[in-house]
């Protein structure tokens, strides 16, 4: 299937279009996925219009009952949605490319013994935006998805089951979405493919060989394959495999890999490239990186045309709106967590300035509706001139 059906609500948008916004959004897009999905919706949903919440909520949904970097196949959805396969191909590759660039250049430096550029001034002032970003989004998708009462004593047991115990995000999502449907349409039927997705989430890579080229292609491959949830999974099984088991990295590297993706905007899984090019080079960083979102590009495209046949069968239909549920209480955990990390000065107590710029951005994006990208851009402009005139 070739492109996706014809629908009255779903604008005409050129493939420059699609790239530039897909571009942009790669190379602001900081705070890992659950982040990377908030700044997508005030761009795409709220500002453009180019999808109703609706179904990006359903999009959403869908990323998390396959395998692979969510933020990434959320955006590799809306580019089928919109120009079908070549726009996947398209949008998936631009909000990729040039953050595995970037992080392409940063690891250069690592390992060629120089210093890691000193980025946090302008993370200091990026954090308080993310913050309302993230906020306003969860907001706006919290009204849309919790539209019953049943979904919001399942967006409450999940708050809590994130908060309280050491369950994966990733887990509670989708237990969310089988119990719900289950409970709505009195039947078993799916619950096999239900209990295979979370059976999947832990399912751990095949063994690798000596890193050479082709091994660490399929490392990733078997990775991207079987990984659910964020790209912090990811490090959970390379700290087990490369550094435990394999001996490709030490700790040490690891940590730095995983500090230069938290550096860069997009994925955090481009992390990937750092770990290649230590292992590799260039040609390693590539073959890795390749091999890790490869999966991603395939399921997605499979499963794409079967979303609207899902919202028409009563248990699957349930099910998504379960797994939404769950996601609008993970974003929820997420604005706590993150406000905690994000407002507070270097000593420990919370940073006034810090609050302000959240609140400003938080009037702004509610009065507004300002972009998003602009909004990033200008709190790292703040943080950054913030730096010079500090005492």
């Amino acid at each position: 299937m070739a492109n996706p059906p014809p629908s009255s609500e779903t604008p005409r948008v050129s493939y420059g279009g699609l790239a530039r916004v897909f571009i942009r959004l790669s190379l602001t897009a900081f705070g890992g996925p659950v982040a990377h999905i908030a700044i997508a919706e005030a761009e795409l949903v709220t500002r453009r219009r180019w999808l109703t919440r609706e179904h990006y909520l359903d999009l959403i949904a869908a990323t998390n009952l396959i395998p692979g970097p969510n933020s990434t196949e959320v955006m590799i959805h809306i580019g089928y949605l919109l120009r079908g396969i070549p726009g996947a191909l398209l949008t998936g590759a631009c909000f990729i490319v040039p953050t595995f660039l970037l992080t392409l250049a940063l690891a250069v430096l690592y390992v060629g013994g120089g210093d890691l550029p000193q980025v946090a001034s302008v993370l200091a002032g990026v954090k308080p935006v993310i913050v309302a970003i993230i906020a306003v989004a969860g907001y706006r998708l919290l009204r849309t998805a919790l539209n019953k009462t049943g979904l919001w004593l399942l967006f409450g047991l999940s708050a809590l089951v994130i908060v309280f115990s050491d369950v994966p995000e990733v887990l509670v999502m989708l237990g969310a979405g089988l119990l719900y449907a289950l409970l709505q349409t009195g039947s078993a039927r799916g619950l096999f493919s239900g209990v295979f997705g979370l059976a999947l989430a832990y399912l751990p890579p095949l063994a690798a060989a000596p890193a050479g080229l082709w091994d660490i292609f399929w490392y990733f491959l078997q990775i991207g394959s079987v990984l659910f949830g964020s790209g912090y999974v990811l490090i959970v099984y390379i700290q087990q495999d490369l550094v435990n088991n394999f001996g490709w990295l030490t700790g040490q590297q690891l940590l730095d890999a995983i500090a230069i993706g938290q550096m860069t905007p997009g994925p955090l899984s481009t992390t990937v490239a750092v770990i290649g090019y230590i292992v590799a080079g260039v040609p390693g960083a590539i073959i890795g990186t390749f091999g890790f979102f490869l999966p991603s590009f395939v399921l997605v495209i499979l499963t794409a045309p079967l979303i609207p046949q899902m919202r028409r069968s009563a248990f699957w239909s349930a099910m998504l709106s379960g797994v939404n549920a769950g996601v609008i209480a993970a974003i929820l955990v997420t604005v706590v967590d993150l406000t905690n990390a994000a407002l507070r000065a270097p000593d420990g107590g919370w940073s006034p300035a810090a609050i302000l710029l959240a609140l400003a951005a938080l009037g702004l994006l509610l009065r507004f509706k300002l972009n998003a990208t602009w909004l990033i851009l200008l709190g790292g402009l703040v943080g950054l001139l913030a730096a010079h005139v500090r005492p």
